[in-house]
Parts: C-alpha cells; sequence; structure tokens
C-alpha cells in the first residue's frame, strides 16, 4: 500500500522510486512469496501508475525484465478472470477440457476506446474463433496450440512501451505504442513449442499529420533486451486498415512503424499569382532594357539604384514561379509494400531530402530580401535628388548603395543558414510544405521567418513610409500657385505621381502584415489584394516608368510610321489616337521624368537644369522643383 500512495503523484517520481516500486511489486507477484489476491491486484495498480511517469525517467532506470515475466505468469493464473487498469490490463483463460486432442484457438481482442485509459468493456476473450477485422477493432491476438493437455493461456495488455526501451528503435512521436504479451502456461515446457501466434493491429495515429511507410512485427528478446523480429514475420490482411503479423512463439509482440510526416503541401501559383508574375516579368524585362537601352535618348546614364531593383525583382518572380512548390508534393503518399520484416530505425522520418527546395528557398530568401533592400535604397535617392536637388550627392554614392543593395542581403542569409542549419538542419531552414522560410509553431520568436526576413522588410517599409509621406508632403502635395495646369489635370496628376511612388517603394507589401489580422473574412480580403497588387508590381512599374514616358510613346508612335510605311495600307496613327495618349504623359511626368533622370555614375553637384533637361518644355516640372 505505501508503493501505491508513493507513485500516486507521477510527476514526483523519479527514477530511484521507479527503481524501489519495481522491486516490491516484483516480490509480490513472485508465485513463491504467496501475496494474498488484494496484494496482488494492488501491485497491478501500482504498474499502472508506474506507466503514466514521465518517458525519461525509464529511459535512466533498469531493465523490466523480471517485472514484465511475473504480470505474464501472474496473467495465467486469473482463472478466466481479468484486472484492468488505466494503463493495463490482464486476462486468464482456461481451456476446455474436453476434445483435447483437436487444435484450439485463442482469441483476445481489444475495442478501440474514446480515449487512451482501458476500459474492461474494450476486452474480449473467444474460443475457436478466427481474426475478425472489424471497425472497432484496435488489436487482436490470436494463439494456436495443438497440446492435449489441458492448458492455461494470459495475456497482458501495456497501454504504452515505457518498460520495453529499445536502442535499436527511436521513438519520436507522442502517440501511444501498445505492447501485447500472449503467454501459455508453463512456457519453458518442450511441448508448447508448438504454440503460434497470429497478431492484427490497426495503428492509432493523427492521418492528418502522418503517413504510414513501413511496419515490423516483433517481439522484446530478453537475451538482447530489445526487440528482435526472429520468427515474426508479416502477414497480409484483406482489410488494408490492418496490420497482419505471425510468429512461432509467445511473449510480447509489438508493431513497429516508421511514418512520414503528412505535409499539406501548398498551391501558391494559382491563377492570379501566375497572371500578375508573368506581367511583372515582361514588364520587369522590358523595363530594363528601356533603361539601357534609351539611355542616350534621355541624355542620362543607367540609373542603377532603378535597374538594380527591377533585376531583382525580375529574377525573384522567375525563381518564384519555378521553383515555389516543393517537389515532394507529387510523390506517392502511400506505404511501402514488401514482405520484408526489417525493423526501422524510427517512427517518424523527420528529413525529406530535397536539396533543390533547399536551395530554392535560399535563392527566394535573398533575391527578396534585395528587392526589398533596394526600395529602402529608392526610398533614399529619392530623398537626396528631390529634397536636395542643389546640393552634391556623397562620394562613391553608387558605390556604397551597391555595397549596402547585394552585400547586406547576402550576409543575413549566410548567417541565418549558418546558425540552422548545424543545430535543425534543412527543415529548420525551409518549410516542407513550400520552399520558403520555416515558421516554427512552437516558438514564432526563433523561427528563421521573423528575423531573417520580417523584422528587415518591417524596418525597411517604415523607413520607406516616412521618406514617402516626407516626399508627398513637402514636392507632390504641397502648394504650388504658379502650376499652370487646370485642377483637375494637377489633381490627377498628383494621384499618379502618388501611386507610382508607392509601387516603386513597395509600399502595397503592407497589406502582408494586414492580413495577420485574426478576423476570417477580413483576412481574406487582404489575402487578395496582397496577391493582386504585390504580383503584379513589376508591370506597374513597367506603367509608371516605361510606358509612360515620352520618349517611350516617341518609339511607339515611330514604329506605327514604319509599320504603315512598309505596308502601305495602314494609315499612320497620330500620337493621339494610341492607347498611351500624350496628355496622361503630361499629368505624369512631373515626378517620373526626376526618376530617369538619376545621374548615380556621376558624384558630381546635380543642378536643376541637368536634373531636368528633358523636361524644360513643361512649366510644371520646373514650379515643382521650385516650392
Amino acid at each position: 500500500m505505501e508503493v501505491l500512495l508513493l507513485t500516486s503523484d507521477t510527476n514526483k517520481l523519479t527514477a530511484e522510486n521507479v527503481s524501489s516500486a519495481t522491486i516490491v511489486v516484483q516480490q509480490i507477484l513472485n508465485q513463491s512469496r504467496n501475496a494474498t489476491d488484494e496484494a496482488k491486484k494492488i501491485a497491478v495498480t501500482t504498474v499502472s501508475q508506474l506507466l503514466d511517469a514521465k518517458e525519461a525517467i525509464f529511459e535512466n532506470s533498469s531493465n523490466f525484465e523480471t517485472l514484465t515475466k511475473e504480470l505474464e505468469t501472474y496473467s495465467s493464473s486469473l482463472m478466466n478472470e481479468s484486472i484492468v487498469q488505466p494503463n493495463i490490463a490482464l486476462q486468464s483463460v482456461d481451456l476446455p477440457k474436453e476434445n483435447t486432442t483437436q487444435p484450439v484457438t485463442v482469441l483476445f481482442s481489444v475495442q478501440r476506446g474514446t480515449n487512451d485509459i482501458l476500459d474492461s468493456k474494450q476486452l474480449q476473450t473467444d474460443i475457436n474463433k478466427k481474426l475478425q477485422p472489424e471497425d472497432q477493432l484496435e488489436l487482436q491476438i490470436q494463439i494456436n496450440t495443438t497440446q492435449d493437455t489441458h492448458r492455461k493461456l494470459g495475456f497482458v495488455l501495456y497501454q504504452n512501451n515505457k518498460f520495453f526501451q529499445s536502442k535499436l528503435f527511436t521513438s519520436r512521436s507522442n502517440f501511444s505504442q501498445r505492447i501485447i504479451a500472449g503467454r501459455v502456461a508453463d512456457a519453458n515446457d518442450p511441448k508448447t513449442k508448438n504454440a503460434s501466434v497470429e497478431i492484427i493491429f490497426k495503428p492509432r495515429y493523427n492521418e492528418s499529420q502522418f503517413l504510414l511507410n513501413s511496419y515490423a512485427c516483433v517481439f522484446w528478446n530478453f537475451t538482447k533486451d530489445d526487440w528482435d523480429t526472429f520468427g515474426c514475420k508479416k502477414k497480409h490482411i484483406n482489410n488494408s486498415e490492418f496490420l497482419g503479423c505471425q510468429c512461432n512463439h509467445t511473449t510480447n509482440f509489438a508493431v513497429l512503424m516508421n511514418f512520414n510526416k503528412n505535409y499539406p503541401y501548398a498551391d501558391p501559383l494559382d491563377n492570379i499569382t501566375k497572371f500578375g508574375c508573368g506581367l511583372s516579368i515582361a514588364g520587369l524585362a522590358l523595363t530594363i532594357i528601356f533603361q539601357i537601352v534609351t539611355r542616350k535618348l534621355r541624355k542620362t546614364s543607367i540609373t542603377w539604384v532603378f535597374v538594380s531593383f527591377c533585376t531583382s525583382m525580375l529574377i525573384f518572380n522567375i525563381l518564384f514561379l519555378i521553383g515555389i512548390e516543393n517537389s515532394n508534393k507529387n510523390e506517392k503518399k502511400t506505404m511501402i509494400n514488401n514482405d520484408d520484416n526489417e525493423m526501422p530505425p524510427c517512427d517518424i522520418n523527420n528529413l525529406l531530402e530535397n536539396h533543390k527546395c533547399t536551395v530554392m528557398a535560399v535563392l527566394l530568401h535573398y533575391f527578396l530580401l534585395v528587392t526589398f533592400t533596394w526600395t529602402g535604397l529608392n526610398a533614399v535617392q529619392l530623398y537626396f535628388l528631390l529634397l536636395r536637388t542643389m546640393r552634391p550627392l556623397p562620394q562613391h554614392f553608387t558605390l556604397f548603395l551597391s555595397l549596402i543593395g547585394w552585400g547586406v542581403p547576402a550576409i543575413i542569409v549566410s548567417l541565418t543558414v549558418g546558425i540552422i542549419f548545424p543545430l535543425k538542419g534543412e527543415l529548420g531552414y525551409r518549410q516542407e510544405k513550400i520552399c520558403w522560410l520555416e515558421v516554427s509553431e512552437n516558438n514564432f520568436l526563433e523561427s528563421p521567418l521573423l528575423w531573417s526576413f520580417i523584422l528587415p522588410v518591417l524596418i525597411i517599409l517604415i523607413t520607406n513610409i516616412v521618406i514617402f509621406v516626407t516626399i508627398a508632403v513637402k514636392v507632390l502635395w504641397g502648394k504650388n500657385e504658379n502650376l499652370t495646369s487646370t485642377k483637375k489635370s494637377s489633381f490627377r496628376r498628383k494621384i499618379l505621381s502618388t501611386l507610382s511612388i508607392v509601387v516603386v517603394l513597395g509600399l502595397t507589401w503592407i497589406l502582408g502584415y494586414l492580413m495577420l489580422i485574426m478576423d476570417k473574412d477580413i483576412k481574406i480580403i487582404f489575402s487578395y489584394l496582397f496577391c493582386i497588387f504585390n504580383s503584379t508590381q513589376g508591370f506597374q512599374i513597367f506603367i509608371f516608368y516605361t510606358v509612360k514616358t515620352k520618349v517611350f510613346q516617341n518609339k511607339v508612335s515611330d514604329m506605327f510610321k514604319s509599320i504603315s510605311s512598309a505596308t502601305g495600307k495602314m494609315k499612320m496613327p497620330s500620337v493621339k489616337s494610341i492607347s498611351l495618349h500624350a496628355q496622361v504623359y503630361e499629368m505624369m511626368r512631373s515626378f517620373p521624368s526626376r526618376i530617369e533622370h538619376f545621374r548615380l555614375f556621376d558624384p558630381s553637384p546635380t543642378s536643376e537644369e541637368t536634373l531636368f533637361s528633358e523636361s524644360n518644355q513643361s512649366n510644371s516640372c520646373h514650379e515643382t522643383v521650385k516650392m
């Protein structure tokens, strides 16, 4: 009784407590001690309480060979009775004396319960019945004996495998591994060697999280003090939900299962994303070509910050389309069907190697960080050119921005990979459902996504917002009494100029943070807006910074003239007849003309005449600069 009280509070149990209680229980169950039936039942209750102790305690405790053997012996002496506790159940079966010359089959069945606590209503014994796979059945063991003498059989069902600490099989999951023991009385008698065992298991695991990969039929080898497959083999069961085993001896049996994690592979490339990314790729490629080819026509050097920004975004969009999805999603998710009864090394395959996906995650991480970094540098450049137009740019400004734009993201990605990989491996850095940064469910603060992407991007966005507000207040929306345009066109010009800055500074990514709102309906709205605006960001840049420039419109006009001259059938369209109306350009030229004239390769003082050399015919541009 003292041992029962000692083990009642399992949270306070230590390895020493478990060892001491085990020794006492063994002595009580030993037949030579002649303990009372009441004492033996209390001992079984103590064993049930021990099985509630923490797993780590058993790893440091001595083996439980003597205890499990005593429980088997006791189970066959209960005279057709049973003892059922929450974590252990003992059942005895006395075979009938008549027809002893015929083979006898004893069936012990365990029905599926509503929880992990054993109940006497779940247990059932039958004689001369075959295995019966049913929906509510969890485990069934059938002992076949051909003895011509009266026999006693005993069964022991363990709720978990804590008494069977294996060195060959590693358990990483938290679902219970039930152990079933079948014993024929006088098991040491050579005549009992003819007994055979058939078992069917219906695995208990979360099918939404795990996929059964393989299994092995094993018994506990007391000589090895570990699981062994000798004398056991797999047996095919018509009902595919059950795993079948057959052994030529009786002892403690189990089915060691090996699982793959059932990752909910995402399909991020829906029609909206594909269409938007396709437009962005085309728009960014044309914008980069336009910036390079028309440099002399625009009388300016290549806008290094702007081209670098477009290049990084172009690469990211291409990588996103071809590599964001994990190729593992196309692999078959069925159990490996083979008759080899090989014991797996562990129950969960944590790592699904896909180096291609890992490399893609690193590249996506790097180029998206680069893109955001260049948006920040774009904001800094706008500040210098629009608010400090009469002051010289700092020395080596281009080199300094290049080192930041391409170098800082490389440092962040390298540190992330260097820290995470040695500690957690591939799946510590990237997700399995898509080739992107991992989000830790247990501790979000340790997620690579948080400190190597969300935080740097948040800092950049906050900086961009501050600069955007400053430019909007002092340049775009400041009062200008000398503005010669009509109020309507002036307002439209300001709106479009404001939108063009929003696009180039990547401020639409704020929608990504709004997606964190818990309200489901609002979250869906922001998800669609985020998808639409950010997947088409490259195309928006093409519209604002290429299509609406005078050089581009002139080139389009010349193209139509050439086509008309070559065919002799097409009338030459006027500039006004083209969809890219000159009037729209006039509304936008006050801001984009400044973007296309950045002179970052020339750190010499930038004068108003140089900065806006192509817009001398428009008084509105000069009026805006003089604000």
